[in-house]
């Protein structure tokens, strides 16, 4: 069972969006990688439509894509 605390910390990050990653430096290399905010284009895409859970794990991967 998840403790108090624990619920109204998950409710408080559902409540916030996630933002956006996007720099405006929108061009896509030749992976469809964007070269300003290293989502693909499909990542781009359905960005609106996915939860904080789904957009938190755009951005690691975002985060993967730059460091390499």
């Amino acid at each position: 069972m998840m403790s108090v605390n624990k619920e109204a910390k998950s409710a408080q990050n559902n409540a916030v969006q996630v933002a956006s990653p996007c720099i405006r430096h929108c061009c896509l290399d030749e992976n469809d990688i964007c070269v300003g905010c290293y989502r693909t284009l499909k990542e781009i895409m359905n960005w609106q439509s996915c939860d904080n859970e789904q957009k938190r794990a755009v951005l690691r991967a975002c985060h993967q894509r730059k460091t390499r």
